[in-house]
């Protein structure tokens, strides 16, 4: 069915946006506010937002007006009793949205729909209080409305499938892209996103990393939009705390429990940017420009990094070859140690074809490419390294083999020689130990491909001396590399934060509440991550997501981080993702 009239009850910033989207695809909207102060604010947030829109060319001064003109504004309720559809879009207050469907059940006509907008508060509650339950349904619109391209459709087990297809249809009407699921706490975007900014606020509580080097990992290393921290402080941590207690009372899953420093901050009144305090500090309430305060980290001691001309690099995979170019390019002097001289070759001409693609490109001269190769010395004995000021061993995830190369190193390379392990997941204090030199050890954690991304995990462990860090912080500021620091722990930061998020959503997967396409959808478009969780699986291989997984829960035993079954059984199976052909998709098919 077509939807002519529409009411929208709740004109806030989402109301507002969403009675904007209505009427601009040319829908008649009835828009209801509680009085006439919030009535006013209603009408300024669509005549502000319409307004930018024409000031950027998208609509003209008459498409303006008649846009606005298809929104009609009031504060009594009755003025929706012959709309087909009434989207309820008020405070996340159970009592209030029962009030509001009560009162919506005894004006509307039988076969109208009464949709919620709620983000985690149950959809079948709200049903069951009024006497059309089959005719109730979650229309869950993401903040701003009229930018924003995804629609969650939350359908309940008494939801009339008519229902359900006539609001699908509506969020194609006007523009948007649904992902459909079933009534649980948080629906896809919540119920993935919150356990992974609540994991973050906790690691900022348990003083792991700074707030900054939290939210740098994520953006650098996994290409978020913002950082976890930053993030709740836009969606105001009250909303944040609300979300997760209704998470917790529904799943009793203890990753979903507020973290306490959440409450501590709610309890206090600092709620984020609308409070000008929230995780950090802003200029102003609103602003979202952010001001130095006493958590702001300052310059990473007073150490003076050591001398660093001439680099080794162990390895010949993606992850060295790519390690190798960058510190070349960056004026650095590189050994690499290759297991054979066809190994020596084969990094020599990757090298040199990565260099030739950024000279084709304009990115590179003929002078640096040259350049950068007459800094680059391959070998096959790890004495060819011994007058290197800092080793970086970037081999395989294998302690046993790693233990052994740091143990050679130890007997090979100067004094004040530095040691460094790109593991992603190791225990780096392992391989220091295996050394008469632990104060010289470092972790390294470069991101794949090194050559563009700009993240590296720098983690000392409880022996490395000061001066050892600062040397590594100068080495990745050298190379135009975004440095983090973290503890020696499993996952650092990225993995920490991002493994636990992906084995949530197989387990979500597992339990038939939504498809893998409406999941990598709503991840995309909801909350815009370059990839959904299921996709990006399939890139980094299910046998490593499920390693580093196994790894996590072994070190922090929590019992919600267990594996899912079915990653399991499909590493089992060999569908290990793209790199077998088939994972959780089937790629050998296209």
């Amino acid at each position: 069915m077509a939807f002519s009239r529409i009411g929208v009850v709740g004109l806030g910033t989402m109301g507002a946006g969403i009675a904007e989207v209505l009427a601009r695809s040319g829908v008649e909207v009835v828009g209801v506010e509680v009085d006439d102060a919030s009535l006013e604010r209603g009408r300024g947030h669509i005549q502000h937002s319409t307004g930018r829109a024409v000031s950027r060319g998208k609509l003209t001064e008459a498409e303006q007006a008649e846009l606005v003109g298809r929104i009609s504004f009031g504060t009594d309720v009755t003025a929706v009793k012959d709309c087909e559809l009434v989207i309820e879009a008020i405070p996340e207050r159970m009592e209030l949205k029962k009030e509001l469907f009560t009162a919506l059940d005894g004006l509307l006509a039988p076969e109208a729909i009464i949709a919620t907008n709620t983000s985690a508060l149950s959809v079948t509650e709200l049903a069951t209080g009024t006497g059309r339950p089959s005719q109730v349904v979650g229309l869950h619109w993401f903040n701003p409305a009229p930018v924003m391209g995804l629609v969650e459709v939350v359908r309940t087990v008494v939801t009339d499938p008519g229902v359900v297809t006539a609001v699908e249809e509506l969020v194609g009407q006007v523009g948007k892209q649904k992902a459909t699921a079933g009534d649980r706490a948080g629906f896809i975007c919540n119920a993935l996103l919150f356990g992974y900014l609540n994991n973050a606020v906790k690691m900022y509580e348990s003083k792991y990393a700074s707030r900054e080097d939290i939210d740098a990992a994520m953006r650098f290393g996994c290409g978020h939009p913002m950082g976890p921290l930053a993030l709740l402080d836009l969606i105001g941590l009250d909303s944040a705390y609300e979300i997760l207690e209704t998470m917790y009372a529904q799943s009793r899953d203890h990753r979903h429990a507020p973290a306490p420093l959440l409450k501590q901050y709610v309890t206090a009144g600092l709620l984020g940017r609308k409070s000008g305090r929230g995780l950090y500090t802003y200029a102003a309430p609103d602003s979202s420009e952010v001001v130095a305060d006493a958590d702001t980290p300052s310059a990473a001691g007073d150490a003076a990094p050591r001398t660093v001309t001439r680099i080794g690099v162990i390895g010949t995979g993606t992850m060295a070859t790519g390690i190798i170019e960058v510190c070349a390019k960056s004026g650095y002097d590189v050994v690499y140690r290759a297991r054979g001289e066809d190994k020596v070759a084969a990094v020599g001409k990757k090298i040199e074809g990565s260099l030739d693609k950024a000279l084709q490109k304009g990115k590179l001269t003929e002078e640096a490419k040259a350049e950068t190769l007459a800094k680059i010395t391959g070998t096959t004995d790890l004495e060819g390294l011994s007058d290197c000021d800092l080793v970086i061993e970037a081999v395989a995830e294998d302690l046993s083999i790693k233990k052994a190369i740091f143990s050679a190193l130890d007997d090979i390379m100067k004094p004040g020689a530095i040691l460094a392990t790109t593991t992603s997941s190791l225990p780096v204090i392992e391989c220091a130990t295996a050394t008469n030199r632990p104060q010289d050890v470092v972790g390294m954690h470069w991101f794949n491909p090194a050559t563009v991304m700009k993240l590296v995990e720098v983690v000392p462990t409880v022996t490395t001396a000061p001066d050892v860090i600062a040397t590594v912080l100068d080495v990745c500021k050298k190379t135009k590399k975004h440095a983090v620091l973290c503890g020696d722990r499993a996952g650092f930061i990225v993995n920490a934060l991002l493994f636990p998020y992906l084995n949530d959503g197989v387990k979500m997967l597992e339990a038939h509440y939504a498809d893998i396409d409406d999941i990598d959808f709503a991840m995309t478009a909801g909350c815009g991550h370059p990839m959904g969780p299921f996709a990006l699986m399939d890139v980094v291989g299910l046998d490593v997501t499920l390693a580093i997984q196994q790894t996590l829960f072994n070190e922090f035993r929590e019992p919600g981080d267990s594996p899912a079954p079915m990653l399991e059984h499909l590493v089992k199976a060999g569908y290990l993702g793209r790199k077998t052909g088939r994972g959780f998709r089937d790629y050998a098919r296209k």
